[in-house]
């Protein structure tokens, strides 16, 4: 799943540049020693779970965020074509939602494993990954501090 040095791979799928940016700044304050592979749409979020084309080299991620409302791909589309792939189907999705009436329809269909409704409150943001750790993927792995090393 990981490498030795418990570095998880998350995959970010998501086509605002400020939700990107809000993400990888909650990440690098909090220290946490993730790798963050960032892709627009469902469209490439496919072709780097599939390694095809410019993600011929891509990890397979730990985890994955996905955003429902992309252009090409929806993230919907994107979330049941990834459930019902046998080799796909066991990544933990997190949705980012910008209304309850999503999440919702997202629990109806028990595709995602949980949800961030945006704009993304940080401590919501925090509190979300850290109960991750129910589906084996422990995300807060902090770097240690320059006097615990």
């Amino acid at each position: 799943m990981t490498t030795e040095s418990n570095i998880i791979e998350i995959l970010l799928i998501e086509d605002n540049p400020g939700d990107v940016e809000l993400t990888c700044e909650v990440f690098a304050e909090y220290k946490l020693k993730n790798n963050i592979h960032v892709v627009e749409n469902g469209e490439e979020g496919l072709d780097f779970l599939y390694r095809r084309g410019k993600f011929c080299d891509a990890v397979r991620p730990d985890i994955i965020f996905l955003d429902l409302n992309m252009p090409r791909k929806n993230g919907r589309k994107m979330l049941e074509e990834v459930k019902l792939d046998k080799n796909l189907s066991d990544i933990p999705i997190i949705i980012l939602t910008s209304s309850e009436a999503e999440r919702i329809d997202i629990n109806s269909k028990c595709y995602a494993h949980s949800y961030i409704i945006k704009p993304m409150d940080l401590e919501k943001f925090l509190e979300t990954i850290n109960s991750i750790k129910t589906f084996g993927v422990d995300i807060i792995n902090s770097m240690p501090a320059p006097d615990e090393k």
